[in-house]
């Protein structure tokens, strides 16, 4: 009999205040995504200082006073809510004699946790790639190795060397194979144009609701659970809107606070749905204290990405958790919503129709007989609702390409 027993990581959370964020709401983002990654928090240590320490990040006084706790509590894992260079981590690992992870490292750890798709994993390998090589020097003298041994004495090669040159061939080849799989995107995405196919790209910021929505809309089947970056895979569905016309709808990774620049380079590909959207769902959770830096955090992003011109929807979701929903006003370009509980739809479609660029619109038309051609036209790029022969021609409901509306506008009736 043999009994296997799994390790529970009890982590030390430790942040340093020098006042260019919000660092209390960091912490709180940086315990979530610890839970996400499967991690017990034991304890929270933060330090204001004016800058962080060069050598341990919140310096070495700071970190001895938390020894007796972490053999107390028998924490093993310490994550700093700030980037660290290799030689702060090692620093920092002397010190302390747990395992040191920064708030990238284990956010990257979410996402290879999370990423299903090839392309979703590529996206996730590459970052971690771009990530470790600069930090592979000042591990310590395990990287000073050489690489060569009897027969091969000389200088050579140091293990340091060998493994940077590992990782760099490593990067080239996810770039060339994640550049293939963008190609292919990019094909469908003029795909999708050439057939007159309109998309709204559904943005916001992690855990707001955005995988909810999309299946409480269209029954995707999509993973929705309250955890951050529950899903990091694009998911596209139709649904018809109530003028009769049809839009993809095309969820995309969440967004976060301090998400780093390589994270985003990394993602580009996905994000950039976005950019290419006909109309973008902005998602945001209203009953959340942090909803307006939220949607600061997530339109700053758009803006980076070239999103601006495209028209954008507030989607302001979870409004059932709010005690007053009334307070909340809605516009032309403002919505509520409870995806949970399915409230609001109705209004988000006609809004979205109505945001949409026109590129058709639903009439009657009474289409004399001898002007029969003009049905077999409407039908090649809309859509005929019903049809009805009556004594002066054929009367249709119908969805008209904006492009031959003017060959049928005489035929339109009450």
């Amino acid at each position: 009999m043999t009994e296997n027993t799994i390790e529970i990581t009890k982590a030390l959370l430790v942040s340093v205040d020098t006042n260019d964020f919000d660092n209390e709401r960091s912490l709180e983002e940086l315990k979530e995504l610890s839970k996400t990654a499967g991690v017990e928090v034991e304890a929270l240590l933060t330090q204001k200082r004016p800058a962080i320490d060069t050598a341990t990040c919140i310096g070495d006084g700071k970190l001895s006073e938390v020894l007796p706790l972490i053999e107390e509590t028998g924490i093993n894992l310490a994550i700093f809510d700030h980037e660290l260079t290799a030689n702060q981590t090692r620093n920092i690992e002397n010190i302390l004699n747990i395992r040191v992870i920064d708030r990238t490292t284990l956010i990257l750890d979410i996402f290879a946790q999370r990423a299903l798709s090839k392309e979703g994993r590529i996206q996730v390998e590459l970052a971690q790639q771009k990530y470790r090589l600069p930090r592979l020097a000042g591990r310590g003298i395990e990287m000073s190795r050489l690489g060569g041994g009897v027969g091969t004495r000389g200088p050579g090669e140091t293990k340091l060397e060998t493994d940077k040159r590992h990782i760099r061939r490593r990067i080239e080849f996810l770039e060339a194979e994640l550049k293939e799989l963008e190609k292919r995107r990019e094909l469908h995405r003029k795909r999708r144009k050439k057939d007159g196919v309109l998309t709204a790209a559904i943005v916001g910021y992690t855990n707001v609701g955005k995988s909810t929505l999309l299946n409480a809309l269209t029954d995707a089947g999509v993973i929705a659970e309250n955890k951050l970056f529950a899903t990091l895979d694009i998911t596209s569905r139709s649904i018809e809107l109530p003028d009769g016309r049809s839009v993809l709808l095309v969820d995309t990774v969440g967004l976060i606070s301090r998400l780093p620049h390589h994270l985003v380079e990394a993602f580009k590909s996905t994000l950039e749905e976005a950019a290419n959207a006909d109309i973008i769902l902005h998602i945001s959770d209203i009953s959340s204290d942090d909803a307006a830096e939220q949607a600061k955090v997530t339109k700053e992003l758009l803006s980076e990405l070239g999103c601006d011109g495209i028209p954008v929807i507030d989607v302001l979701n979870k409004c059932d958790c709010l005690s007053e929903p009334e307070c909340i006003k809605e516009n032309d370009t403002t919505v509520k919503i409870s995806a949970k509980n399915r409230e609001g739809f109705d209004s988000l479609l006609s809004c979205i129709a109505k945001n949409l660029p026109e590129t058709a619109r639903r009439v009657k038309l009474l289409i004399p007989y001898d002007k029969s051609s003009l049905l077999n036209l409407i039908r090649e790029d809309g859509k005929i609702f019903s049809e009805e022969y009556i004594e002066n021609g054929t009367l249709i409901d119908a969805l008209v390409d904006i492009k031959i509306f003017y060959k049928v506008e005489d035929y339109i009736c009450e």
